[in-house]
């Protein structure tokens, strides 16, 4: 009888040491999420489809109404051609991003993608301008986001711009938190970065879910839950349970916590009714999301009402409801008018080329992450990929900083930035000032063709303009001051010879050359002033040389600045003012 005993332990032992394995092993398989190849594309393309249908519906309100609901009545009116969206930042600067990975794969380093987005030729804003900036002046990532270099480090800037990071890493969030902390470091840190790293969580859960309360609660645990920003989202899930049929109630409690109190914006770079800090932009594009319950139309048109900046919270919004609903799912009215051949903005790609860049990265993405790629019964691939916990980037405050990296750019890697910024002493700094020159009811990108007195005669008051050391640009905003008005700007100067010479510019905003009463440059734009944004090979003559500069404004900032090199890059020295 104890022999059977034993035996029958022993039995009980070897099946328990037996089966271990193949049950941790069907654990392992039950694990996995999958997601035919075939539906992958259909959703990113939606998720893309989204971006542009929310960008261009609210371009029309963006940051016009400030701290308030915009009235139904209006709202714009969409129409079909409104999805060609390829000139717009929510876009463009996000396929920067791809090409980077496209080229370096997604081992690339911070720097090289540092070196990458230096080189973007197109216009920015923020925190974007800032850190681009900082990386062209040999601040290397990730003190190029830092605080302590950028004050808009808590602005909304990778929050807009991280839908790529979700959109090729479906069901992956932890590889959309570190693309965010090698792309969104570039330019924010703190709740700037985390708002980036929940816009590309929630991206990665649309492509299994479309509830979006569940998809907004996946992406709150790729983010720290002792930020700020973990907290905005939980207050507005929550406002969102006790009031679900009024979203304007809940708009008003997200209002009075996050924009009026100033607790909570700490290290907002404006502290008046213009906020574009990541928080409250989050919770306007969670209000779109919960409250449209899952229309397209009406998540677009929430998130927009809104407010502040009401062309890219719905951009993200409608991204996200676009990858849960799929292409073939959406209204025509949002694909009819698709241009498959517009190119977007400074990049080299169109549409087709852009969801082939993405279907490539996704496939290394879900390879790379542990997962595979099979084929189902039908012959059709499937991604089989691996479900993992979140694990969100250490908890960090703009307000209260980590210590800086002390990174720099080496030589060699400025050699490979094209774009500049010099040093103060190297710009041009013997200036005379005339405005400001207004006309009435006219904007100011609306008086880039009028003429005023000193562009007709050199008529005017001019007065000498003053730097203070350290002092690269000239601040229009603080000599003359306003709104929708004009500037002129005049210097001479002597060159020891006749010579082709590279007049690289900075404007806020709009800007017109004269050289020797010759127009030799002309753009009218609304941008922030970025050192040597604008390159003009212009003539010199031997001798005297004389230069007017016209410089409109909108609102906001409003200033120049400029240098004069060679054509190998080197500061034209000998030149007398």
């Amino acid at each position: 009888m104890r022999k059977l005993t034993v035996i029958a332990v022993l039995v009980l032992v070897a099946v328990s040491v037996f089966a271990a394995p193949a049950s941790a092993q069907r654990q392992r398989q039950q694990r996995t999420r999958r997601l035919p190849v075939d539906e992958y594309l259909d959703k990113m393309k939606g998720g893309w489809i989204g971006q542009m249908a929310g960008v261009g519906w609210g371009e029309p309100t963006e940051f016009k109404w400030l701290g308030q609901i915009i009235p139904e009545d209006k709202v714009p009116k969409w129409r079909p051609e409104l999805i060609n969206m390829f000139h717009q930042d929510d876009l463009y600067v996000e396929m920067t991003f791809l090409r980077t990975l496209e080229l370096y794969g997604f081992d690339v380093s911070i720097r090289q993608a540092g070196i990458d987005f230096a080189n973007s030729g197109y216009r920015l804003w923020h925190a974007n301008l800032a850190g681009r900036n900082n990386l062209r002046r040999g601040i290397a990532p990730p003190d190029s986001g830092h605080p302590a270099f950028n004050r808009c480090a808590d602005d909304i800037d990778y929050q807009i711009e991280a839908d790529f990071s979700g959109l090729i890493a479906p069901g992956l969030p932890n590889l959309a938190i570190q693309l965010g902390e090698k792309f969104g470091r570039l330019m924010n840190y703190g709740d700037g970065l985390y708002g980036g790293q929940f816009v590309g969580g929630m991206y990665c859960e649309a492509f299994f879910e479309t509830d979006m309360l569940k998809v907004v609660e996946a992406a709150l645990r790729c983010v720290p839950e002792g930020s700020q920003f973990a907290e905005c989202i939980r207050d507005t899930i929550r406002w969102y349970h006790e009031n679900p049929d009024d979203w304007q109630k809940t708009w008003h409690l997200i209002n009075e916590k996050y924009h009026k109190n100033p607790a909570y914006r700490r290290f907002s770079c404006d502290k008046g009714n213009f906020n574009i800090d990541a928080k409250i932009n989050a919770a306007f594009i969670v209000v779109g999301l919960l409250y449209g319950k899952g229309d397209m139309d009406q998540t677009i048109i929430i998130s927009m009402r809104c407010g502040q900046d009401s062309d890219c919270n719905p951009s993200n919004a409608a991204g996200v409801l676009g990858t849960a609903l799929g292409y073939a799912a959406l209204p025509d009215k949002f694909k009819s008018a698709l241009n498959h051949q517009g190119k977007f903005s400074h990049t080299p790609y169109d549409w087709p080329t852009l969801i082939s860049v993405c279907e490539k990265l996704a496939r290394d993405a879900v390879v790379r992450e542990g997962g595979r790629i099979e084929k189902d019964a039908d012959g059709k691939e499937v991604f089989v990929i691996p479900v993992r916990r979140p694990r969100p980037s250490a908890l960090e405050q703009c307000w209260e900083p980590g210590p800086i990296a002390n990174s720099r750019f080496t030589d060699t890697e400025m050699k490979q930035i094209k774009y500049r910024i010099r040093a103060p002493e190297e710009s041009v700094r013997k200036w005379q000032v005339s405005g400001p020159y207004t006309k009435a009811a006219m904007e100011g990108e609306n008086l880039f063709n009028v003429a005023f007195g000193p562009e007709i005669d050199m008529s005017g008051t001019w007065d000498n303009v003053s730097f203070s050391p350290g002092q690269r640009e000239i601040d229009l905003s603080e000599l003359i001051g306003g709104q929708h008005r004009v500037a002129y700007l005049r210097t001479r100067f002597r060159s020891p010879v006749a010579r082709q010479a590279v007049l690289e510019l900075g404007s806020d905003d709009g800007v017109k050359v004269w050289l020797n009463r010759t127009l030799v440059h002309a753009n009218n734009v609304t941008r922030g002033v970025s050192a040597g944004e604008d390159r003009v090979e212009v003539d010199l003559r031997q001798g005297r040389n004389f230069m007017l500069v016209k410089v409109t404004q909108g609102v906001g900032g409003w200033g120049f600045t400029a240098c004069l090199a060679d054509k190998d890059g080197e500061v034209l020295t000998d030149l007398e003012y």
